[in-house]
């Protein structure tokens, strides 16, 4: 594991031309869908949003939508789709907890996918998701299952080789939030080293209470 930050920047003009990266997307929101009774009252922060290509699906099911992230230029490329579109119910956001830039706002839902092992500090990352829920709102997150590396192959930026779901709730639990739950939201097929290998990604949701 590198501990220094992947380079979102310079990838993301191209980042959705990725087919795997789309799938992963449209499967993790259906996942989502059907875990989670979405509501046209909901107020959705997708943190670690990228270019929007999960939540942007999410939104005609709720009320609204903030992608944030600490990619200006993968914020750049949401906003882009967000006025190509003429939604007026999404905006971005530019975050970075670790260094100060918190994310403002009180949310019913939280969705993040394959985030959380980009950051360093988890639990800090669950205390934060809890500080801007409304109480009774729900985090629903994907990432992968416990691997050993060959996930990625440069794993630059990467803190964490996937999770232990026991421990994510366990986790969440101790972060205060309640009915945590979890589910596998997709397996990613992957040639390492000659051999096709499956990568599953989990989904799991919690409850502020």
């Amino acid at each position: 594991m590198e501990k220094e930050r992947r380079d979102f920047e310079s990838v993301a003009a191209r980042w959705d031309s990725n087919p795997g990266r789309v799938r992963i997307a449209n499967e993790v929101a259906t996942a989502i869908r059907r875990s989670v009774a979405l509501s046209p009252h909901m107020a959705v922060l997708d943190y670690g949003c990228g270019t929007g290509l999960l939540s942007l699906q999410l939104l005609p099911q709720v009320g609204s939508l903030c992608g944030a992230d600490s990619s200006p230029a993968m914020l750049e490329v949401m906003a882009g789709k967000i006025a190509a579109q003429g939604i007026s119910n999404a905006r971005t956001q530019f975050v970075d907890f670790e260094h100060g830039a918190h994310a403002s706002g009180s949310y019913d839902l939280i969705v993040s996918s394959m985030v959380t092992h980009h950051v360093p500090d988890t639990a800090a990352l669950f205390a934060e998701w809890f500080r801007l829920l409304n109480p009774g709102g729900q985090i629903a997150f994907a990432d992968l299952d416990s691997e050993d590396g060959a996930f990625h192959g440069d794993n630059t930026g990467v803190f964490h080789l996937g999770f232990d779901r026991t421990y994510l709730r366990e986790l969440l639990q101790k972060a205060s939030f309640s009915e945590v739950r979890d589910s596998t939201a997709t397996s990613v097929s992957k040639e390492v080293e000659g051999q096709q290998r499956e990568f599953p990604i989990f989904l799991i949701v919690a409850r502020k209470p």
